[in-house]
């Protein structure tokens, strides 16, 4: 794998969208297990900084991850 494969791989694992499965289970980002571990460990790094970003950017200090987790939980109860 050279680096810009690499580069993408980290950049899918960072980001906040998570596949589906056919019963509606999130999975990890399949990039996930493309990397390997210290890919993986960069890709913590990054995803830890840019949630850090999301949540003081938000004016509710929420991250792209909380509110997500609370759109489904929102909809699972309604």
């Amino acid at each position: 794998m050279n680096e810009r494969e690499r580069e993408r791989l980290i950049e899918e694992v960072v980001s906040a969208h998570r596949p589906l499965s056919p019963d509606g289970v999130r999975r990890a980002a399949p990039a996930w297990h493309d990397l390997d571990e210290a890919g993986r460990q960069e890709a913590f790094a990054a995803t830890w900084t840019m949630r850090q970003l999301e949540a003081a950017l938000d004016p509710q200090g929420m991250t792209s991850t909380a509110r997500a987790v609370l759109a489904a939980i929102t909809r699972s109860s309604g």
